[in-house]
């Protein structure tokens, strides 16, 4: 499969099994998921792997981060979530918000491998992301923010994953405007 079909082909799985990749499974996806365009070479990003009582103990800490008398249900929907960490690098030349997006970029890259494998996988985020008892629970430093989680398992059978509307190309692929000329076409709807 090519890269193009590959990304063609992805959709999110909102309902997954409890079946999931195991930690050698991961680990070469996870290798070439950082081969991300990455400016200076900083890999500002980690992952964290949550198995098993893991995901209780981040159930705990969302409901603490909402106020809430009962640990949140929400990290039991997948046996595996893989926590995408910015881990923000000193640069004069790179600025914060493009080591974060080298962080999202390793995500999405990493979710195109995981489900191109097989697996049912989705990105989930929440307000709690940046709380400080989920930042806690994960061990995040001063330095680090949060900025969701992958969600994965197995895709069940007889289940589809979720759809999205087709993307219009040609209404957000733009040319830069003449001097003195404005843009003939309206903005998308989004």
């Amino acid at each position: 499969m090519s890269a193009l079909d590959a990304v063609r082909a992805r959709q999110s799985w909102s309902k997954v099994t409890e079946d999931s990749p195991t930690r050698d499974e991961l680990l070469p996806l996870v290798a070439a998921a950082g081969r991300v365009a990455d400016h200076s070479s900083l890999r500002p990003w980690r992952l964290i792997e949550l198995r098993g009582e893991d995901r209780e103990r981040l159930g705990a800490a969302i409901a603490k981060a909402n106020g809430d008398d009962s640990p949140s249900a929400k990290p039991l929907r997948a046996s595996l979530l893989i926590a995408v960490v910015a881990s923000y690098r000193k640069s004069d030349k790179v600025p914060r918000w493009e080591q974060e997006a080298v962080a999202s970029g390793v995500a999405h890259t990493l979710s195109l491998l995981l489900d191109e494998a097989g697996w049912g996988v989705i990105w989930r985020t929440g307000g709690y992301t940046r709380s400080k008892p989920v930042a806690k629970a994960h061990g995040l430093g001063k330095d680090e923010e949060l900025l969701g989680w992958l969600y994965v398992g197995g895709r069940p059978e007889g289940k589809e994953p979720g759809r999205r509307k087709a993307v219009d190309a040609e209404e957000l692929l733009d040319r830069m405007p003449e001097k003195g000329r404005k843009k003939d076409k309206k903005k998308p709807k989004r």
